[in-house]
């Protein structure tokens, strides 16, 4: 059996767009919010090095209104299930809205915000972030989790294909940051991204290569944008190795079983065990900045 057609982490593409639909639909109170400009003032007329140092080293503060991508099912639900019990608010949006996302929004007192958008959608995007921040208030926290998966050799992927992933896993979170960093910075100031990426950008995977570049090419900007925000927002990744409910999908009991055994912890990852690091980076005073933290029990070593 070859580990080599399975798809690292790829339960987080739910949120993600397959579509060209121009359009968001949002579940929740509407208002005029923050639109996407600038942050005004000291940080808007110099760099985020220049405000850090006029301010002097301040411990970034815990996360109180999160964005996360696709958090309708899989890790994106479980994410939104471990900030609600860590008492934050909460934006989501995906591609659509499951019953157990709205399910979570009718119990959550109103501080989860949930809406239907498409990743690669810009505008729906921007409309989406002005519609909950309206609602629940400046958004000071990002978890770019959406992504879409593949099982295809390079040979065999078309150009399509390949600019369908790429636009959907790498610049649309770039661009989703951006619009994010632009809002947080006018409003909340300081703030925490994590990008959810995979262990196959460390590791060679065959039928992953698009995949893994753009997951790789998150690990790389989250490193630099940690450097560009000089202190003012931690920037991390985590990096998930193969999911249990994944593999299950396209594999049998039996290779399922050789893959654990080949995984030094003796299991695969499951939400539970990722949901509780992202939450340590988005609520703990870690001082972890700029770096890849890879949950896969072992297999990568």
């Amino acid at each position: 059996m070859s580990e080599s057609v399975t798809t690292p982490a790829a339960e987080a593409s739910d949120g993600a767009a397959t579509s060209a639909g121009g359009a968001v639909a949002v579940t929740g109170g509407a208002g005029s919010g923050v639109a996407d400009g600038a942050a005004s003032g000291s940080a808007a007329s110099g760099s985020a090095a220049d405000v850090a140092t006029a301010a002097g080293p301040v411990a970034i503060p815990a996360a109180s209104c999160v964005l996360i991508t696709g958090g309708s099912r899989g890790l994106g639900l479980e994410l939104v299930r471990d900030t609600l019990r860590r008492g934050a608010k909460i934006a989501t949006f995906s591609r659509s809205i499951t019953p157990e996302l709205q399910a979570l929004a009718d119990e959550s007192d109103g501080r989860l915000f949930i809406g239907a958008a498409d990743i690669t959608d810009e505008a729906a995007v921007k409309a989406f972030i002005k519609a909950a921040s309206a609602e629940l208030g400046p958004i000071d926290s990002l978890v770019n989790n959406a992504a879409i998966g593949q099982d295809s050799m390079h040979l065999h992927t078309s150009p399509e294909r390949i600019a369908q992933i790429v636009s959907t896993n790498l610049t649309a979170p770039l661009v989703l940051t951006r619009a994010f960093l632009r809002h947080a910075m006018a409003k909340a100031g300081r703030g925490r991204i994590v990008m959810i990426t995979s262990v196959c950008a460390q590791r060679g995977y065959s039928g992953l290569v698009a995949y893994s570049a753009t997951k790789g090419g998150l690990d790389s900007a989250m490193r630099t944008l940690a450097r560009e925000m000089h202190g003012r927002f931690m920037v991390n990744s985590v990096a998930p190795g193969f999911f249990a409910s994944e593999m299950s999908s396209v594999l049998g009991t039996e290779q399922l079983s050789t893959i654990s055994r080949r995984t030094p912890s003796g299991r695969l990852v499951t939400p539970e065990n990722i949901a509780p690091v992202v939450g340590s980076l988005l609520f703990d005073n870690t001082n972890l900045n700029g770096q890849v933290i890879t949950i896969d029990g072992g297999g990568s070593i």
